[in-house]
């Protein structure tokens, strides 16, 4: 007798006014495996969320009503949701708030269907808990400690050094998992964008920079002067902090 398992669909959830954007994605991804359903603005993004669940969110920042930034930091608040944000190539700053709100990846227009892909399985493997090859050595650990600080790797949670949990985004999470593993090496953006989420920095890629300063307002006593998060002049970052992994 043989068995069959069925495998959901990944569903992702488009958010543009543009039609031919639309067009675009639905038919590209679907032909790659994927359920894409559309909405034009932030109402119809609201509305689908309320009668489906999705495993990603790709947002236009340009919205009528609503734009894409506002969205963003709404759903966050609520939702630990995979979010891409298309942005045009003029909008470098909305891009950068963007992040800082709570996006995981931005994507400039015009973009390739297919590093649309490439970033949207990246996210994908990242949401669902799978580590990089690079990664082997601390995978059987369930916790690392630093200054007194607690990442929980089971279940995804930072605890400060009173005990309050402090919420991370799944970027955020990768990113600091990532300088944990290699505390006291210095990191180039192109390898913690490799460790993080599969690719290399473009020439104005500054998402690794706006998700550092992010983890910075959560962990140091003075993000302005960083003591465990350094920055390496010409080299890139540098995670100033013995770290202590615990089997828990």
């Amino acid at each position: 007798m043989r068995y069959y398992i069925c495998m959901m669909k990944p569903q992702i959830l488009i958010v543009d006014d543009d039609p031919q954007i639309c067009d675009l994605v639905v038919d590209y991804l679907s032909k790659h495996g994927y359920n894409v359903i559309s909405a034009g603005d932030g109402r119809a993004m609201q509305k689908n969320l309320k009668s489906k669940t999705f495993d990603l969110i790709i947002l236009d920042v340009m919205l009528p009503g609503d734009d894409g930034i506002s969205l963003c930091r709404q759903l966050r608040e609520e939702s630990h949701v995979p979010i891409l944000m298309l942005s045009a190539m003029s909008e470098d700053t909305d891009r950068i708030v963007g992040l800082e709100v709570g996006a995981d990846d931005y994507l400039p227009k015009p973009f390739n269907p297919r590093e649309l892909l490439a970033r949207i399985k990246a996210l994908l493997r990242r949401a669902s808990g799978e580590v990089a090859e690079s990664r082997k050595s601390l995978n059987a650990l369930t916790a690392l400690r630093f200054n007194d600080w607690t990442l929980d790797r089971n279940k995804r949670h930072l605890i400060a050094p009173d005990g309050v949990n402090v919420a991370l985004s799944s970027g955020e999470y990768d990113l600091l998992v990532a300088l944990l593993e290699h505390a006291g090496r210095t990191l180039t953006r192109d390898q913690l964008l490799d460790l993080t989420q599969g690719r290399e920095a473009g020439p104005f890629d500054r998402s690794i920079d706006v998700q550092i300063a992010r983890l910075r307002k959560k962990i140091e006593l003075d993000p302005k002067d960083p003591k465990i998060i350094l920055t390496i002049r010409g080299g890139g970052y540098q995670f100033n902090s013995e770290v202590e992994a615990i089997d828990e």
